[in-house]
Formats: structure tokens, C-alpha cells, sequence
């Protein structure tokens, strides 16, 4: 199974990947060894997550919340 995720920074910027176990991951991005982004502006929580079935549908999904706006990726949140 995998995970797309939007990661909430300390800064309010948000941040989109893909993983296969959200919890670790997560504690991944708050050491600061999962992505220069996240350890520039402090990861705070998830705040979606979409589940998928195998990674290439994970990553398709996660190239097309990447090219959404602010406001449409905080609706998204919002749903």
C-alpha cells in the first residue's frame, strides 16, 4: 500500500510526498533526515493523506496535488 501525504510546516507551507508507512515517515520529516524542505521549515503534521494500491498511481497523484494551487491544495485539505 502506499500513501500520498500534505505535510503542514511551521511556516503554514505545505508539502506533498509519497510513502508506504505514514507514521515513520512523518517522523522522518520532524528529525529532519526525510527532505531539505521540511527540515528548512519545520514539519508540524499531516494534514491529508490519499491511500493507493501501487506506486505508480501514488506518484501520479502526488505530481498532480504538486502542480495545484495553494487554495485548491487547502480545499483539498478541507474535504
Amino acid at each position: 500500500m502506499y500513501y500520498v501525504y500534505i505535510l503542514e510546516c511551521a511556516d503554514a507551507s505545505l508539502y506533498t510526498g509519497i510513502t508506504t508507512d505514514i507514521d515513520r515517515r512523518l517522523d522522518e520529516h520532524k528529525s529532519g533526515k526525510a527532505s531539505h524542505y521540511t527540515a528548512a521549515h519545520g514539519a508540524v503534521k499531516i494534514v491529508h493523506t490519499e491511500e493507493f494500491e501501487d506506486r505508480g498511481s501514488a506518484l501520479r497523484r502526488e505530481v498532480e496535488i504538486k502542480k495545484l494551487s495553494r487554495e485548491k491544495k487547502l480545499a483539498l485539505v478541507k474535504d
